[in-house]
């Protein structure tokens, strides 16, 4: 579920970075749509042709967890690959990025508190440290919090699709961030998902295919969107830094 994993964003606000002069190009557009298509199929398609290793309900814990995980790590990576950006543009340019970063870390903002919110939704042990002790009342909050959980589930799996495709916003940076910030978290979601091991029944061969396949056609796409970039548009790394 490695594309699955990757950002949870409000799903309407998110879609669109907020700068009004970013390039639109079809044929980008188009890849990020056929790449998130794909690996929504290829995960369906894992689920459907093999048996859960565990009970229904003990992968949606273990899948919770690693949904808090890994929203702490891309806290982190997400970050550290945007600020070394913009530390290494020229100071011309570095004020005129920092101006657009409030998207971007809101994005990631919203990533860390979605993730928590749902974890905290399926913990009944914190629901009984928590409340244990206030009777109906908190049986009532304990009800009140599971039905939120819920209802954040399909919110979390239809934003983290949209964070996914969109980077958490970072074209509103600048055009090159996307392609240069998805390979990375592709593959630290994809260490996560190798260590927490496959959800289902399936043979190590199809597991490792799984695996491997997310960052490497994540990155293959990265490397032909920059390079669309400079050849259709004249857009580089070197140019974004003003170097």
């Amino acid at each position: 579920m490695t594309v699955l994993i990757a950002p949870f964003v409000t799903a309407a606000r998110f879609q669109r970075p907020g700068r009004e002069d970013r390039l639109a190009d079809p044929a980008i557009a188009g890849a990020q749509v056929a790449r998130t298509g794909i690996g929504l199929g290829a995960t369906a398609w894992l689920f459907y042709a093999y048996s859960l290793r565990q009970g229904a309900e003990d992968v949606i814990n273990d899948k919770i967890t690693e949904m808090l995980i890994a929203a702490a790590v891309l806290m982190v990576v997400g970050p550290l690959v945007v600020g070394a950006f913009v530390a290494a543009a020229r100071p011309s340019l570095r004020s005129v990025y920092r101006r657009r970063l409030p998207g971007p870390l809101t994005a990631f903002g919203v990533l860390l508190v979605a993730a928590a919110l749902l974890a905290f939704a399926f913990r009944r042990d914190l629901h009984d440290r928590l409340f244990g002790g206030a009777g109906g009342a908190g049986l009532l909050l304990t009800l009140l919090i599971s039905l939120t959980g819920l209802f954040l589930v399909p919110f979390v799996l239809t934003s983290s699709v949209l964070c996914v495709h969109h980077a958490f916003r970072t074209a509103g940076i600048h055009e090159v961030l996307p392609p240069l910030l998805s390979p990375v978290v592709v593959v630290a979601m994809s260490v996560l998902q190798a260590i927490d091991g496959p959800p289902v029944n399936a043979p190590h061969s199809v597991w490792f295919l799984f695996l491997a396949g997310a960052p490497l056609s994540v990155t293959g796409l990265s490397v032909w969107e920059l390079r669309r970039l400079r050849t259709h548009h004249g857009i580089t790394l070197r140019t974004a830094l003003g170097r």
